[in-house]
């Protein structure tokens, strides 16, 4: 009975501490005036509430433990892009689908602007060294996709690079499905006002304001044009082998779960066997006298 009440206590403090976890996610708001947090409240009046919200994550991001373990344990090879407009929430999400995963297994992609050299290369050269291997789930936080996005309507690609792309990228994804790797592409769409809202929020956030680069600033003045390279995007790229799902991006909260939820019914991931863990007898050397280390290799214990 005792050994039952002491592990309901330690659950119970494991839980407080996963809690403890998302809540410094979600404070990123924290920071923000008054003023500004009235106003976002008063676009979003019917926002999950926080105990709903945590409970529905908490229990989705249990769902892709168990799909972890099935890609491992199957050899299974899964690539995830995610893309949309600045301030979408790709990252948020991106966040959440990782933040209980192990990272040899499930990893993140946010490649830089191409080198000289690279933009020498075929265009798809630098991203298919970061293709999975078997076992592995590679999450793109934007990916090729960039050619007919931010390069076409910022001018870094010129008409016939774009048009190439538009005639390759469709090839190059069945390849990829073809080599048994399961190709999944999210859209986050947000409106314009919204975009604004959470543009605004950044600019008056110091811990958001790293976020805020010139090419964001510039997708504000170019928003149509930039919904235009979306549609041809869609119109062009959305095949049988690798279509676009589109994620509802207003409503932070349900963007994160509603796409979490899409992408695990994707899988038919079921339970894996794994071995009993067992802890072994720690080894103790009655000879053994533990060194004493000096002072100065400590962190400070300031908190």
């Amino acid at each position: 009975m005792t050994f039952d009440k002491d592990a309901q206590d330690w659950l119970e403090a494991e839980l407080a501490d996963t809690l403890d976890e998302e809540f410094e996610l979600e404070l990123e708001d924290a920071l923000l005036s008054t003023e500004i947090k009235k106003i976002y409240q008063k676009a979003h009046p019917d926002a999950l509430k926080r105990p709903e919200y945590f409970y529905d994550l908490l229990r989705l991001q249990a769902e892709l433990i168990r799909l972890q373990d099935w890609v491992q344990h199957t050899g299974e090879k899964i690539v995830v892009l995610f893309e949309g407009r600045d301030s979408a929430g790709k990252g948020g999400v991106i966040k959440r689908i990782t933040q209980r995963l192990n990272p040899r297994i499930v990893r993140t992609v946010a490649l830089p602007a191409p080198s000289d050299r690279e933009k020498t290369q075929w265009y798809f050269q630098r991203y298919v060294p970061h293709l999975p291997a078997a076992g592995e789930i590679v999450l793109f936080d934007r990916s090729w996709y960039n050619r007919s996005g931010v390069e076409r309507v910022m001018g870094f690609a010129e008409d016939d690079q774009v048009e190439q792309f538009f005639q390759d990228v469709p090839e190059f994804e069945r390849m990829l499905v073809r080599s048994g790797i399961k190709v999944v592409k999210y859209w986050f769409s947000v409106s314009d006002e919204e975009q604004q809202m959470r543009f605004l929020m950044r600019i008056h956030d110091p811990m958001k304001q790293w976020k805020l680069s010139p090419m964001d600033l510039q997708s504000r003045v170019r928003w149509e044009q930039y919904t235009k390279a979306k549609e041809e995007a869609f119109a062009r790229t959305n095949i049988p082998e690798a279509p676009w799902y589109i994620v509802e991006g207003n409503d932070k909260k349900r963007a994160r779960l509603n796409c979490i939820d899409h992408l695990l019914s994707l899988f038919p991931y079921e339970d894996v066997p794994h071995e009993e863990i067992s802890l072994p007898e720690r080894v103790y050397n009655k000879d053994y006298e533990r060194a004493v280390l000096p002072p100065e290799l400590y962190v400070p214990s300031k908190y």
